[in-house]
């Protein structure tokens, strides 16, 4: 079988995750991980695969058929995104909602511009969920869809909260309202605010010495973020972080409430995630994202692209032939 060669960059929780995924997926192999940081002190799973700088990528540019960029939302991927795809093609997880047709304008002309296929916003939320608003928009046009995350830890607004001056780390749950929850699924169709579906709980520790309203007032103020939200923060120790807040669980609903016919004939779509975690989950969703990247470039495709773009079959390791027997 031929093996699809693949990197990570950035090794965090989603780059471990990747990790992962690749050795569940009999047509990939890794074939490095890149980091910014001291390759020496950066530890991975997998046996006889190098450790190298972010800027060693280019060594090793006939070596690799797809990167994986495994970096935050809020400042990684911005640069990062088009940088690499100068050189590679490539898959993403970026998660701002908001900034989302920014960052494909700006990936689809360096893409366009090389002649590589950049993937954007893959995971579950954006990515399935994406796919599950498109398919209940597309079947119930007169209906309304509605999103809850949760209850969960979310990576992106974590990670936001990080970079934030004199926070040391931080853990973000997002809480979906149950009042709301169940409105929804009774086949209501409320207007509902962002403030009215989520809770946003944040517990932080913080530098010594760090002025703690300050990084409050940022955390709850941050736009995109924490802003639209009622939010709380809790200051906790290192310590209370890793015992009681470890583990990265997550998941939601998408909801389509709508009516067909001329009497008005009530339909619910429901589309449910139950996840023990939330980066492995994300990296499989990115890693059978690759897959369709590899395919679409043999193609000769290029620019920005998207999951509402790609036909779920070139997520699969069957062939046409078999997911035509197997699933129709």
């Amino acid at each position: 079988m031929e093996k699809i060669r693949v990197a990570i960059v950035g090794y965090g929780n989603i780059g471990r995750g990747v990790e992962l995924s690749i050795e569940r997926n009999e047509d990939m192999e890794l074939k490095a991980v890149f980091t910014r940081r001291p390759p020496k002190s950066v530890s991975i799973y997998s046996k006889n695969v190098p450790v190298l700088l972010v800027d060693d990528m280019l060594q090793m540019k006939e070596e690799i058929d797809v990167v994986i960029l495994c970096g935050g939302s809020a400042t990684d991927l911005p640069i990062m995104g088009p940088e690499v795809l100068k050189n590679f093609h490539t898959v993403d997880s970026f998660d701002t909602h908001a900034r989302i047709p920014e960052y494909f304008a700006s990936m689809d002309e360096v893409g366009k511009q090389s002649g590589k296929i950049g993937i954007i916003s893959v995971g579950w939320d954006p990515g399935m969920f994406s796919l599950n608003r498109l398919y209940a928009e597309s079947i119930l046009t007169d209906g309304d869809t509605y999103t809850f995350w949760g209850k969960g830890v979310s990576q992106g607004h974590s990670d936001a909260i990080r970079r934030i001056s004199g926070v040391k780390n931080a853990i973000q749950y997002t809480v979906p309202i149950e009042q709301a929850v169940e409105e929804v699924r009774s086949g209501k169709r409320p207007e509902l605010t962002a403030r009215q579906k989520h809770l946003r709980e944040c517990y932080v520790v913080a530098k010594e010495g760090a002025n703690l309203e300050q990084i409050e007032s940022e955390i709850k103020n941050m736009p995109a973020y924490f802003a639209d939200y009622d939010t709380t923060v809790t200051f906790i120790s290192e310590e209370e972080l890793q015992k009681e807040h470890h583990k990265m669980p997550h998941g939601g609903f998408v909801i389509r409430s709508g009516e067909t016919g001329r009497t008005g004939n009530k339909h619910v779509i429901e589309y449910s995630l139950k996840l023990e975690s939330n980066p492995e989950f994300t990296a499989s969703v990115l890693v059978c994202y690759a897959r369709a990247a590899y395919r679409m470039a043999k193609n000769g495709e290029c620019g920005a692209k998207t999951v509402l773009d790609i036909a779920p079959s070139l997520l699969s390791l069957k062939t046409p032939e078999q997911l035509r027997k197997e699933l129709l």
